[in-house]
Parts: C-alpha cells; structure tokens; sequence
C-alpha cells in the first residue's frame, strides 16, 4: 500500500501542477498583507455566488477528467475504485495548491447523498445521476430537517400519499444547504402514520426542478443565504425515484446522517484554518497590544492545544482507514471539537478585539472577524447538534443509562 500511495501522491501532484499554481507558504503569514476574510458560509451577492459555484463545477469537471473526481467510486459510475487512503493522500496533496473551493459540490453532494443513492437507489437512478454528480454536472442537497422536526427526524411530517406509480409529496423543509443550485435532493417522507415513527418513513430522490418545489433562501445574519426553505406542494416522484424499501427510510437516513458526521468532523481546521494559525492568533495580539495580557495568552495557548489534539484524532482515523478498519467514536469527538475549537476561537478574538469587531474602520485584521463570530451558532447545529454528538457518546461509547424518550436526542433511536 506505500509504495502504491507514494505513486498516487506523485500522480497527483503532476496533475495539480499542470493545472494550478501552488498556494501561498502558511508559515510565510505578514501580518496586513493579502486577505483578512474569516468567513465560514458564503456572504457573497447572488451574482458572484453563482460564479463561484461554476468555478467549483469546472475544477470537479477537471478532477474527474483527470481521475480525481471519485477516487473512491466504483468504476462503472466514473470513479477509480481506490480505497479511502488514496482520498486522504490526495487531499492533503490538494491543500499545498490554490484551488477553487468546492465546498458547494462535495460537503452535502459528494460527501453525503452521493454515497447514500450508491447505496440505496435503483440502477437507473445511479446510472444517471452518480456520473452527472461526481462530473460537476449536478449539485444534490439534503431535504431532512423540518420546522416541527430538526434534530429529531424521526418526527418529519412532510406526507407521501401513494396513487398507482406514483407518490405525491405535500410539506415544508428547513435549513437545506445549496437547495438553490440543487437539481436533486433526498427527501425523507412519512408514509405510514400507523407504525411506530422511525418505520412509518420513507426516503425519496426528487427532482428540485419538479411541479410543486419551491425554494425560497433564508438570509443569515452573516449576509449570505447558505441555507433554505424548500416547499413541497403536490409534487408527483415516481416509485422508481423511491431510495429503499417504503417504509424503510429509516435506514437511508441514516447512510446520510453518518456520512455526514464524518464530513464535518474530518475538516480538521477547516475553511478558515489559516485564520486560526497560532501565527495569526499572535500577530493579532500584538496588533491589539494585548499580547501582555496573561489571561488571553493562556487561553490562546488552551486552545491551540486542543486544536492540535483534533488534529491528531483525525490523524488516528486516518490510520485507521490505512490499517483497512471503520474509524469509530473518533467522528463524533471530531464533530464535537471542531465546533468548539472554532467558537471558542471567535470568542477569544472577539475578547482580543473588543469594540473592534462591532465598528468597521477599515483596519486590517479586525473587524473581519465578525464573519465567523456570527457563524459559530450555526457550526453547534449542523452535522448534527452538540446535545446529539454527546448523547450518543454517552451511551454508545461510555455506557450511561439512556435518558428517557421523551428528552433523548431521538436522531439516533432504532
């Protein structure tokens, strides 16, 4: 396996240079020099967001010509069928280059419902859809959450009513990513009132272009519109559109959900880790003559440790991908302490910066923080909530009693 990752990494590494340029040196950080944007969700207006998601379209257009568009997909479906070490080389190789962000493909798309319609679609489904996603082609988002359902999805009211062939779908979505440039998304459904709720639902692949879909964005307080509201109003999905068994959407769910807690939690720094260097944390300091303060160099030391702490549980999942074994509890610690590191860093800076990060006076470094502090609730939520990470901690990994029904963080219920 080295020496055949050593001779991928080499590949790799002649396709990026041939098509881009290497990205600036991290440890050549000058404080006030090149862009000071800390910005988690996209703040962008709708003309350039569009622009950056074809940016994000050709670059997969690009990979996948090469051979790195699905490097672990089947053949048949356009991938290389490599294993998910040869993902990991090929990541870290990507991340010394200047390249698009492809966030808007590969977070919910390519990390989550790609492997969920593998899994659970029929063939005609993955024939055409599975090459159209990993292509660049076409982009995939997640209709889960609910107004009355959102960590708790095992509530969903959104109905699926059968009549010959076809399904018809009536209901509302919340908090679904990238919905205004989907042309799919999974949707989970209530089929059957009658049956105890995680066996009364069933999963849907549905056509955002379809009669009834409407998709109306939701402005955050960060400026941007990441996230939507999707409305499902007699919306017609064939039965061969169905993902699994009726009924058993349960099951499908749950492929997504824990794609999805190993998405988040393998960001490490994330999309503002060069923001969060131990360079620029000090710099900022000394910019804001504080770096004499004894309180706050303590508290940037406690959290550079524990960022370095989730780099090195990411680098123990990435072991054990190598040595051929699941990586297990490590996600959801990952997922927690990824939300955390980068909470407590806004708060840290917002400490550091005081009336600075509140008033724009065009000094470098500064108020750009707002970008993330205003981002940081978000980041306790998605990918699964702080109380649904630390639940199924306790009771899976540590072994504690069950909390009753009622309050339980239901997500994870059989």
């Amino acid at each position: 396996m080295a020496d055949n990752t050593q001779d991928f990494a080499a590949e790799a590494r002649r396709f990026l240079d041939a098509h881009v340029v290497k990205a600036p040196d991290p440890a050549a950080f000058t404080w006030g020099e090149g862009d000071d944007s800390t910005a988690y969700f996209s703040s962008l207006p709708p003309e350039e967001d569009r622009e950056h998601v074809q940016r994000a379209r050709e670059w997969q257009r690009i990979r996948h010509e090469n051979g790195f568009g699905w490097i672990t997909g089947p053949p048949e479906y356009g991938g290389r069928g490599l294993t998910p070490v040869h993902d990991l080389v090929y990541d870290a190789v990507e991340a010394e280059y200047d390249v698009p962000d492809t966030g808007v493909l590969s977070v919910v798309g390519l990390g989550m419902i790609g492997p969920t319609i593998l899994a659970h679609a029929q063939t005609h489904l993955k024939d055409r859809w599975l090459p159209a996603m990993y292509r660049g082609d076409a982009i995939a988002c997640q209709l889960f959450s609910e107004p009355g359902a959102g960590s708790d999805l095992a509530s969903v009211a959104t109905r699926a009513v059968r009549e010959g062939d076809e399904w018809v779908l009536d209901g509302q979505k919340v908090w679904t990513s990238v919905a205004q440039h989907s042309q799919i998304g999974i949707a989970l459904t209530r089929t059957n009132t009658d049956a105890p709720k995680h066996r009364g639902i069933t999963a849907f692949l549905v056509p955002m272009d379809a009669p009834g879909v409407e998709v109306r964005p939701l402005r955050q307080m960060t400026g941007g519109a990441d996230f939507n509201e999707v409305f499902l109003t007699g919306v017609r999905i064939p039965d061969d559109h169905r993902l699994g068994e009726v009924d058993g959407g349960w099951t499908v769910a749950l492929t997504t959900l824990m794609n999805e807690r190993a998405t988040v939690g393998s960001e490490g720094a994330g999309p503002v880790g060069a923001a969060l260097s131990p360079d620029r944390l000090s710099a900022l300091m000394r910019a804001t003559w504080t770096w004499d303060d004894r309180a706050l160099r303590a508290r940037l030391a406690e959290l550079l440790v524990d960022a370095v702490a989730t780099g090195h549980l990411n680098a123990r999942a990435g072991r054990t991908l190598r040595a051929g074994v699941a990586p297990g509890p490590e996600r959801s610690v990952s997922k927690l302490m990824y939300a955390q590191n980068l909470t407590r860093a806004a708060h840290f800076v917002s400490d550091v910066l005081g009336p600075r990060l509140i008033a724009d006076t065009g000094r470098w470094g500064t108020y750009a923080w707002t970008e993330l502090l205003l981002a940081t609730p978000a980041l306790r939520i998605l990918g699964g909530t702080e109380e649904i990470m630390k639940n199924i901690l306790a009771e899976r990994v540590l072994g504690l009693p069950k909390e009753p029904v009622s309050t339980a963080a239901k997500e994870v219920r059989p």
